[in-house]
Formats: structure tokens, sequence, C-alpha cells
């Protein structure tokens, strides 16, 4: 069974397994560690068989604000970061796409801020709970990157209209326009969103687990049939984009809380 990291916790509650994104002080921004923790996370409460349904959520009060831009800065002087960013997209990529293999429902309880590889994180699950106070955006172009990985799935969850004004205004919505939209399902109070989840995961566990896991195969198989392929394609795009100029500037920009001098 999967054990628990200082960065990821994993428990199993009732029917339910939920994993919790747990750097707090950081917006539970992902280190690349974090990601191959949390696709072996999804995997062992796969085989878990008291957990129905996969719970996703975020220790205190961001869900997950993107990939930890202190790490990727820190790249920029690794005479082989391009090479350790193509694997970072191909990781991060082989995450979002077992979301989408796994059978069993993976519920997102955004307890609040689920921004860049956060909203992909949301995009990929099956069904999204969230705080009444959460916020959705993909702000990679302001960061002089690539959303590569969040667009297919953002598309094909709301739409290609929709998803391209988020994808290239980079703009973050509030909980109310990203209800409306359709990113998030439903809307609770802050205190209750896990417990709501929960509630959510308890409905699941409701029918019966061949016809769930059927149901959900029949969801990504048929109507999703072409993510993989797109998810592909995006993580290329992701890797490319960190190597140009704009991305070090955006980086830097962001971390130093100023706005970005595009060339």
């Amino acid at each position: 069974m999967y054990m628990s990291s200082s960065a990821i916790e994993v428990r199993v509650v009732d029917r339910a397994g939920t994993i919790i994104l747990n750097r707090p002080d950081f917006g539970n921004a992902l280190t690349r560690s974090m990601v191959p923790q949390i696709v072996e996370a999804l995997d062992d409460l796969y085989l878990e068989k008291r957990a129905r349904s996969i719970i996703i959520t975020g220790a205190g009060n961001d869900f997950c604000v993107g990939a930890d831009l202190h790490e990727m800065q820190g790249d920029c002087e690794n005479n082989d970061a391009e090479e350790q960013w193509g694997e970072d997209a191909a990781d991060f990529r082989e995450l979002l796409v077992r979301m989408l293999e796994i059978t069993k429902p993976i519920i997102a309880a955004v307890n609040g801020a689920a921004l860049a590889a956060g909203a992909a994180l949301v995009a990929a699950a099956d069904i999204v709970v969230a705080s009444n106070s959460a916020a959705f955006g993909v702000p990679d172009a302001r960061q002089g990157m690539v959303a590569g990985l969040a667009a297919p799935l953002l598309c094909f969850r709301i739409g290609a209209g929709q998803g391209a004004r988020l994808l290239l205004t980079g703009q973050t919505i509030g909980a109310a326009e990203a209800h409306r939209l359709g990113v998030f399902h439903e809307l609770t109070a802050p205190d209750t969103v896990w417990a709501r989840a929960m509630q959510l995961a308890n409905d699941c566990a409701a029918g019966a687990p061949e016809a769930v896991q059927l149901t959900k195969r029949l969801l990504n198989e048929t109507l999703g049939e072409n993510l993989s392929t797109q998810l592909s394609a995006g993580a290329i795009m992701v890797a490319t984009a960190r190597t140009t100029e704009a991305a070090q500037e955006g980086i830097s920009a962001t971390l130093a809380g100023r706005l970005p001098k595009w060339q």
C-alpha cells in the first residue's frame, strides 16, 4: 500500500480513498517528485477494495496553484534542463491519463485556488465539488508557458469555445463563474467541501461496482477517445514552451510579483 510522504497524504475512509496534496505553505504547488507519488497513490487506491471512489483535495486554503515555479526556475541553471522538462511533461501527462483510465470515479474536492497544473487535475476528474470561495484558471500564457495538458481536458469538459477563452486570456475566474461554465459541478461552503465529496462518493457506491466502472470506461473510451493523443501533443507543447526566453521571464516575473516584460 502507498506510504504517505510529507507532500502527499493518503487516507481511506468508509468507501472512499482520499489523496491530499500537502504543501499548504506553497499553495500545494506540484514538485516533480509529487507527480509519480500521486500516480502510485491512484494505483494503490484502485486496488483497494474498500475504496469505491477516489477523492483528490488540497491541504490548507488552496487546491493546487500549479507546478512549483521555484523548482522550474532552478532548472534554468541546469545543462540538462530541456531533457528534464520533457520528462516532467511526460510524467504529468501520465498522471492525467491514469486519472482517465482508472475506472473508479475520481472526485476533485476543490477547497481553494485550482490553477495551471491544478486546473488540469480538476479537468481530469469525473466529478468536481468546490468551495464557493474557490478559483479556477489556466494563467500559463501570462507566465510565458503553454497549458498544453489542461487544454484538451478543459475543452473536452466545457467545450472548445469557453476553453479557448480561458486558455487565451489566462484569466482566473471565481467559483460562481466556474460553476456556470460547468468546470465546477457543485458549490458548497468552504468547511464542507470534503464532506460533500464523501457524500458523492457514497452516491457512486450505491451503484454496482462493475456498472459504475464500465460507465466511466464508456465515457472516456468513446467521447474522450482522442484525449490520450491530444495530451501527448500537449506535453510536447508544454516542454517546448518551457525552453523559451518568454517562459524564463514569465517565471521570474511571477516569483518577483511583477508584470513580465515580453520581447
